[in-house]
């Protein structure tokens, strides 16, 4: 691939001001206090606004001038860093790293259900339907096959090469993989039976929802022993994102056992599970339907982390019996006083506010500073991390984020300075 000249070395400039950033006192600082956290000792909370998210809403783009697409591509990921690091100043880490991400694919179950979807004049997100595959779980079973799996190695390792030519003597090039943001499994088994399928066949059907959970199951376990397999594994201990918006900072992974350099297993890995579809359905169906399949999966990985959007607090007392489970997701519908007395010392409390604060066209600081407060009362004998997510407008205020991380901090401070 040609790049410009004046290309490379608009890159390698802003590396340079990256590699600087990551050896900053504050950065450092950071790092630590994220090993510190992970370790179950006491200190402050860890603040957070999802980077990925508020990109696009804070004109990352606009200022980007690299001509070249994929260029520009890695032009915008160094300035995202940069804006977080310089102008946000939550306590996400700057790492002199870059990857190249193996390129895996799959088929599909051999069935695919038909969307259909609302026009919207602005481009945003609308509603979307679905005619689910499978109608009849007895009838239309066996139309489902397990998916296989490859990898396209070239292209991979052509990416890598391009990245050391680039980034030489200034970025770590690391060849890494992300293949499964979540090992719930339930919203894959609701695009194949339907949500309503999902739910009344707890009731109509029970032992072809269990023979469901089961294929899924087994199937997701292939797709893991896979990448295993094939040596695509990468460790995500360090700044690598985990869970449903935190950051993978550990000294407990890689297990013990493992050489360094050597192929990483899944027991090294940190890993995601979540059923926010079933907040629905009782704690009893959820422990006798969902949860026993994902803890098939949950204890092949060396750490767990659980939940997204649902409320866990009826949960909890079957959630905490995950052996590997160190951080749990507080959803902005959760009961935040029954999940810290449940976490304590024993598993991160990961609180998620409501995105709907910081999205509002008034910009309410006092009820934001009330929202943190009263999360900094509930959790204040426990290792917690506030991290604003799932963020899709800003009212055109672009200052929000630099807002929302300073009162956020002003609060923390009350309670943990």
């Amino acid at each position: 691939m040609f790049i410009p000249d004046s290309d490379v070395k608009i890159l390698r400039d802003l590396a340079k001001r990256v590699l600087e950033v990551s050896h900053d006192p504050v950065n450092v600082e950071r790092r630590n206090e994220w090993f510190r956290h992970r370790r179950l000792e006491p200190g402050r909370p860890m603040i957070l606004i999802e980077q990925g998210e508020i990109g696009p809403l804070v004109g990352i783009g606009e200022r980007c001038i690299c001509k070249d697409n994929w260029a520009r591509g890695q032009e915008y990921g160094m300035r995202s860093k940069l804006y977080m690091f310089e102008e946000v100043q939550d306590d996400h880490v700057v790492e002199p790293t870059v990857y190249a991400m193996w390129g895996v694919g799959s088929t599909d179950y051999g069935v695919q259900p038909v969307t259909h979807s609302a026009p919207t004049a602005d481009g945003a997100r609308g509603s979307v339907k679905w005619d689910p595959p499978i109608q009849d779980l007895d009838k239309d079973f066996d139309k489902l096959k397990p998916r296989t799996f490859s990898v396209h190695r070239e292209g991979t390792l052509e990416e890598k090469a391009r990245l050391e030519e680039v980034f030489d003597g200034i970025f770590d090039v690391q060849v890494g993989g992300w293949f499964w943001w979540t090992m719930g499994m339930t919203g894959t088994a609701i695009n194949l039976i339907g949500l309503e399928g999902l739910m009344m066949a707890m009731y109509d059907n029970p032992k072809g929802l269990h023979r469901l959970m089961a294929f899924l199951r087994d199937d997701h376990v292939n797709h893991a022993l896979f990448v295993e397999k094939e040596g695509l594994l990468a460790l995500n201990n360090r700044d690598h994102y985990i869970g449903s918006g935190s950051l993978g900072y550990t000294h407990e992974l890689p297990s013990p056992g493992y050489t360094e350099g050597g192929p990483v297993r899944l027991k090294d890995q940190w890993v995601l599970s979540e059923s926010q579809e079933t907040v629905g359905v009782s704690p009893a169906m959820f422990d006798e339907f969902i949860y026993p399949y994902q803890l098939d999966l949950m204890k092949r990985f060396g750490l767990t982390y659980y939940g997204c959007c649902e409320p866990v607090n009826n949960r909890w007392h079957i959630l905490k019996n995950i052996p590997n489970l160190r951080a749990i997701s507080v959803s902005p519908w959760a009961d935040q006083d029954v999940m810290a007395e449940g976490c304590g010392r024993k598993v991160i409390f990961c609180r998620k506010p409501n995105p709907a604060s910081i999205s509002t066209p008034k910009f309410d600081e006092e009820a934001l500073k009330a929202d943190v407060r009263a999360t900094c009362q509930a959790a204040r004998k426990c290792n917690f991390e506030i991290v604003m997510k799932d963020i899709h407008t800003f009212s055109g205020d672009r200052t929000r984020p630099v807002k929302w991380v300073k009162l956020a901090r002003e609060v923390c401070d009350e309670f943990f300075a």
